[in-house]
């Protein structure tokens, strides 16, 4: 295998890596949301042997770009822009409580 076919190669499952951990971080694992990452797998196993280089710049741009729109609604919370953020709230709390070895009480609605 000549050394370009190498960097290629590496490049491309660098490119599937992050963007199957990308989707499974933003989007889920779930069930019913597992056709996202199949299809990912079926696309690049499909695309494999021409290591298009035009594929893999839609790979890396999708992945930053999932990236970035999880971190811009993360900045949305962060500064409370007429969202929401109870059940955002109770996460942090969850995790705050669970670090020092706690649970948070169940709150009950009548």
């Amino acid at each position: 295998m000549s050394p370009s076919m190498e960097v290629a190669n590496t490049a491309a499952k660098a490119a599937y890596r992050s963007l199957l951990r990308a989707v499974r971080k933003h989007v889920g694992e779930e069930g019913h949301k597992s056709h996202f990452t199949d299809f990912i797998k079926r696309e690049f196993r499909k695309n494999a042997s021409s290591q298009n280089p035009q594929n893999l710049k839609l790979a890396q741009d999708y992945t930053i770009y999932l990236n970035s729109v999880h971190h811009q609604k993360e900045l949305l919370f962060s500064y409370n822009i007429a969202v929401d953020r109870s059940a955002e709230m109770k996460k942090v709390l969850g995790k705050s409580a669970s670090s020092v070895g706690l649970q948070l009480p169940e709150v009950y609605q009548a």
